[in-house]
């Protein structure tokens, strides 16, 4: 019996964990969990990443940092002799070496200012990204979360780009069925039965479904019985969080997701949660925990209301495939963006609908303090 199976059975002890705990052990139990272990992504790895494709997407990401770095830094009452990026979820920091790569050519003033910033409470990742970035080294601080982060900078007052890419969908969510007959929500749990785990109802939902899941009354009269969804106050936590952070800039994050409409329509019975095993997607949720990636659509409309009601305003909503390309028309000037057959690959996979265009959706927020 594989040592995670054991530290998980140990903790249900007989009883039932919430998904989410499971989820959490699953993908981040020191040393075991899957993204403590499983460095490669992309073609060799379980699943496909927009960073995966090449370098090109963070060097899209580097020429629309730069323009917004810029109208941040003329905005500023007091000019800063720094400006922070803040990137969560570096994995193994390829993201962040395309952005700063970029910038170094392209932006080389602008480039001298940046304080890139890396919130990672996994040491082993962390390992990974400083090989990653040992070149630009200089320019890049580690912190476990946003609590060290402030604790360090006393009296912050970050004026910058706060980001991530596809964290949201890997943060543990709850996960709840409908009962039609009793029209109330139950909180799906996990047991061990013999050598496997399987799903159990919890006697009754940790968490308080009151504010958390929002279908409107002639949904609920018309839900079938079973129906599935998610729910994840980690994500929304982590983007209250980011926006106590911010002073003045961005916060945006990019990752699998639909507003609220689409995560209650006829084809999402189950929800979307899926677990990616050896490039395939599969059902099997439960099985094989540490050795395949768990993850589940974002909801959008919940992190932008956590956003708005912490003082952010909303820029945009839309299809990566849409923000892409409105990078890529103001790029169209720059030398640095002459194209070849091997970018012009990389943007077709990045925005083509049937690739990663339409899946991924990017949250643009910002907030305006002088």
């Amino acid at each position: 019996m594989k040592a995670l199976f054991k530290i998980i059975q140990k903790e249900i002890n007989g009883g039932i964990v919430t998904f989410a705990r499971f989820m959490e052990l699953a993908l981040y139990c020191p040393d075991l969990g899957y993204y403590e272990t499983q460095k490669t992504l992309g073609r060799h790895g379980d699943y496909f990443t927009s960073v995966s494709t090449g370098e090109l997407f963070g060097q899209l990401l580097g020429f629309q940092f730069a323009e917004w770095l810029e109208e941040i830094n003329s905005s500023l009452v007091t000019r800063r002799s720094s400006i922070s990026i803040v990137e969560a979820g570096a994995h193994d920091g390829q993201l962040a070496i395309d952005i700063l790569n970029w910038l170094q050519a392209n932006r080389p003033k602008l480039f001298d200012q940046i304080e890139y910033v890396i919130i990672e409470p996994s040491r082993r990742r962390q390992e990974w990204q400083r090989e990653t970035l040992k070149n630009v080294a200089v320019r890049v601080r580690w912190f476990a979360d946003f609590k060290k982060l402030k604790s360090k900078i006393k009296k912050l007052k970050l004026p910058g780009i706060v980001f991530s890419n596809e964290l949201l969908d890997a943060f543990p969510i709850c996960r709840f069925g409908w009962d039609a007959k009793k029209r109330n929500w139950f909180e799906w749990g996990v047991t061990v039965d013999g050598e496997k785990f399987i799903w159990a109802r919890m006697p009754k939902p940790v968490h308080d479904l009151k504010f958390t899941i929002y279908v409107p009354k002639e949904l609920l009269d018309v839900l079938p019985d079973g129906f599935t969804t998610e729910i994840c106050p980690a994500a929304e936590n982590w983007w209250r969080e980011a926006a106590g952070v911010l002073h003045r800039g961005k916060l945006l994050a990019i990752d699998y997701g639909f507003n609220s409409d689409e995560m209650f329509l006829p084809e999402r019975t189950r929800g979307t949660l899926r677990a990616y095993f050896r490039r395939h997607v599969t059902d099997d949720i439960l099985t094989n925990p540490g050795e395949q990636d768990l993850t589940a659509h974002v909801n959008f409309s919940a992190i932008q209301k956590v956003g708005e009601e912490a003082g952010l305003k909303t820029e945009m909503f839309s299809t990566q495939a849409k923000f892409l390309t409105q990078i890529l028309k103001k790029t169209l000037k720059e030398k640095s963006f002459e194209w070849n057959t091997n970018r012009t690959r990389q943007f077709q996979t990045l925005t083509h609908p049937e690739h990663l265009g339409r899946a991924f959706r990017v949250l643009v927020q910002s907030r305006c303090n002088s």
